[in-house]
C-alpha cells in the first residue's frame, strides 16, 4: 500500500501524524509542500477525496489569505483552489492519501480510517 503525507516539518500536527503512521509500521512517501507544491488539478482531486470544499482545507489565518483578499464570497472554487496552488502556506496540513482516499490529519488519528 504506497501511503503519501503532505507534511510540513515545523507543524506540530504534521510531525505526530507522521510518527502515528511509523508508529503503525507505515513508511509514508513525504511531500514537504510548502517546497513542492500540488498542482490545481491535484488539489481539486484530493479536495473531492475529502469531500471539502477549497475554503475547508484552507488556514484562513494566514496572512496570505487576508492580502490576497479569499475572504470574497465571490470567488469561486477554481479561484480558490488556484490560490493554494500558488501560495500553499494556505493548504492545512498534514493531508494523507492511501487507497484512493484522503484525510485531514487533524486530529493525527483521523488518518487511520483511511489505512
Amino acid at each position: 500500500m504506497t501511503v503519501t503525507i503532505w507534511h510540513n516539518p515545523r507543524c506540530s500536527k504534521s510531525r505526530q501524524t507522521l510518527a502515528l503512521l511509523r508508529e503503525r509500521g507505515v513508511e509514508p512517501q513525504i511531500v514537504e509542500y510548502l517546497k513542492t507544491p500540488p498542482a490545481a488539478e491535484e488539489l481539486e482531486a484530493v479536495l473531492d477525496k475529502l469531500g471539502m470544499e477549497p475554503r475547508d482545507l484552507m488556514r484562513r489565518k494566514e496572512a496570505a489569505y487576508r492580502d490576497a483578499g479569499l475572504d470574497d464570497p465571490e470567488l469561486g472554487r477554481r479561484q480558490l483552489v488556484e490560490a493554494m496552488a500558488a501560495h500553499p502556506v494556505l493548504i492545512e496540513r498534514p493531508v494523507v492519501l492511501a487507497q484512493g482516499k484522503a484525510a485531514l490529519g487533524r486530529p493525527p488519528e483521523n488518518v487511520l480510517a483511511i489505512l
